[in-house]
């Protein structure tokens, strides 16, 4: 494997992030007690590099480059698309640790990233992110990243290779996280690590998959929990403690988020906007230039904040948050509504009937955004959790989440991309938590549920497995073909086998249109006498294409 890192390295560096970050973002957001425990920001990371590969993927598109354009290129435009992007705290953090990456590449104009340049790319993004902060904290996510630039250094001065530098980045990203409550009271008393830092632990995780080979085209590589070694992301302290209990959630706190981004600005005034921001609250970051910059701060007086950025050139996208009322509605219990795709009749009735709204969807069917958003508002809830069933419905309902926003519907929407996860999580739905809670439980569920099937081959192909002939049956385990056979009972036992080899306490079973009869009793049977401790659902989905897609929770 070559030491360098390329243009399509960069490319699937990014994907296998967003893929973490849209995985794991309600548990990053279950994280977050500091500044202020409104529990965004694992939504406001994920939001961040989404909105900015969209950029990306749009720019390139237009200029004709998209998928092939250097290394350079893609820098200086992730670069900028990230800025513009940028959400929250932890999101325009997150946009200075990425700048600073790309900065290296486009001053040197390298065409590949070697192993000293690598460093070099992690020691500017870990600094730029701590420039951009007033006033720096120590346990959060710019700890976890000058944790990870010093060992990357290291490792990189001893002589070691781009995957041994990553490594050693990633090894100390996990271990200044897990400190960061001895340096944090909220974390300390709310018993939990740093979110920002979690989502920067991830990012280098990514990268380090990347560099070792260890990625796919499919950006489905990081969805579950165990695709990341689960790092332990509650700390010592104990069970998690109201997030109320933080000191800045307090009613002294600044009340307000604002953020925007000026423009036609010089650096004189943008000196003379952060001297005045700072005085009026806390939280403040300026950054960007020359020609664009991203405001973030936390305040009293929203007015007059609008009224600095006015002064001292032309603000953009202006967004003001109330924070009081962010916090409260993580804890506040109010009726909630559930949409979810349905890949068969019998899976919708099922839905149906649980109270969801179905959405169908099959081969030649995708599931569209707007669907997505009619379905929400019929729930006729204020706050909706999709559940989209399929990894091209999961984009069709962030698209969706975004669209309602601005219609005053609150979306949120768990990861779930087979049948059977978005059947775990509404199994976990209590109308006695508060919506945040919710969210938190169902994506546990849907993360935590491990997923097979079984189909037959319509025509020759080239799989995981080999080359497939019409007739062959395909045994399908999370999302790849992980064998051929040629009968689906025992197909079916052998999917099993593997799904079961980490354990397991209930298996479910859903048969399709084409089912042969008794598939999944003779299913069921052979698993009660192999495992009897396990309990099996069956239920008729209906669905076309797989007689039988298999569940383990």
């Amino acid at each position: 494997m070559p030491d360098v890192f390329t243009a399509d390295d960069a490319r699937h560096w990014a994907l296998l992030t967003r893929a973490a970050l849209a995985a794991r973002r309600t548990e990053i957001d279950e994280l977050n007690v500091f500044p202020v425990p409104d529990g965004d920001t694992g939504t406001n990371l994920y939001l961040t590099l989404d909105g900015a590969i969209d950029d990306v993927v749009a720019t390139h598109g237009a200029r004709g480059v998209l998928g092939t354009a250097d290394l350079v290129e893609e820098c200086r435009t992730l670069r900028r698309a990230v800025l513009m992007s940028a959400r929250g705290n932890s999101g325009v953090i997150l946009s200075q640790v990425v700048g600073g990456l790309c900065d290296v590449v486009v001053e040197r104009e390298a065409a590949q990233v070697d192993t000293a340049l690598l460093v070099e790319c992690l020691e500017r993004g870990a600094a730029k992110a701590r420039a951009s902060v007033a006033h720096p904290q120590e346990g959060t996510m710019l700890t976890v990243a000058d944790a990870a630039a010093a060992a990357a250094r290291r490792a990189g001065d001893a002589g070691g290779s781009m995957s041994e530098v990553s490594a050693a980045a990633v090894e100390a990203a996990t271990e200044a996280l897990a400190r960061t409550p001895e340096q944090l009271p909220a974390l300390a008393r709310a018993g939990v690590v740093d979110a920002g830092g979690a989502g920067c632990v991830l990012l280098l995780e990514a990268l380090h998959r990347v560099v070792t080979g260890a990625w796919s085209a499919d950006d489905r590589l990081l969805t579950t929990a165990e695709d990341l070694g689960r790092p332990e992301w509650h700390a010592a302290a104990g069970p998690v403690a109201d997030a109320g209990s933080s000191d800045d959630a307090g009613p002294d706190g600044p009340a307000f988020e604002v953020m925007y981004l000026l423009t036609d600005t010089d650096a004189a005034a943008v000196r003379t906007l952060t001297t005045a921001l700072d005085r009026l609250g806390d939280s403040l970051l300026v950054v960007g230039g020359p020609d664009l910059w991203n405001v973030h701060a936390h305040v009293d007086d929203a007015g007059a904040a609008v009224e600095a950025g006015i002064a001292a050139g032309r603000p953009e996208r202006i967004r003001i948050t109330h924070l009081p009322s962010q916090v409260a509605a993580r804890e506040e219990v109010v009726p909630v509504g559930v949409v979810a795709g349905a890949a068969g009749p019998g899976v919708a009735t099922l839905l149906e009937e649980a109270g969801a709204v179905s959405v169908p969807f099959g081969p030649g069917r995708r599931i569209s955004a707007s669907q997505l958003l009619d379905a929400a508002r019929r729930t006729g809830a204020s706050a909706v959790v999709v559940l989209p069933a399929d990894p091209d419905g999961l984009m069709a309902a962030e698209v969706a989440s975004e669209a309602a926003a601005g219609d005053g519907l609150e979306v949120h929407v768990v990861p779930a991309r087979t049948t059977v996860q978005a059947l775990a999580a509404l199994a976990v739905l209590d109308p006695e938590r508060s919506v945040h809670a919710n969210v938190v439980a169902m994506t546990g569920a849907a993360v935590s549920t491990r997923h097979g099937a079984v189909t037959v081959a319509t025509k020759e192909a080239l799989t995981w497995a080999g080359v497939c002939h019409p007739g062959d049956v395909l045994g399908i385990v999370d999302g790849d073909v992980a064998f051929l056979g040629s009968d689906l009972a025992d197909s079916a036992r052998d999917v099993l086998e593997r799904l079961l080899s980490a354990g397991g306490e209930l298996v479910t079973l859903v048969t399709g249109e084409d089912a042969e009869a008794g598939l999944a009793e003779r299913t069921a049977a052979a698993l009660a006498r192999e495992r009897p401790e396990v309990e099996v659902v069956v239920i008729d989905g209906g669905q076309p294409v797989y007689p039988l897609l298999i569940g383990v929770e």
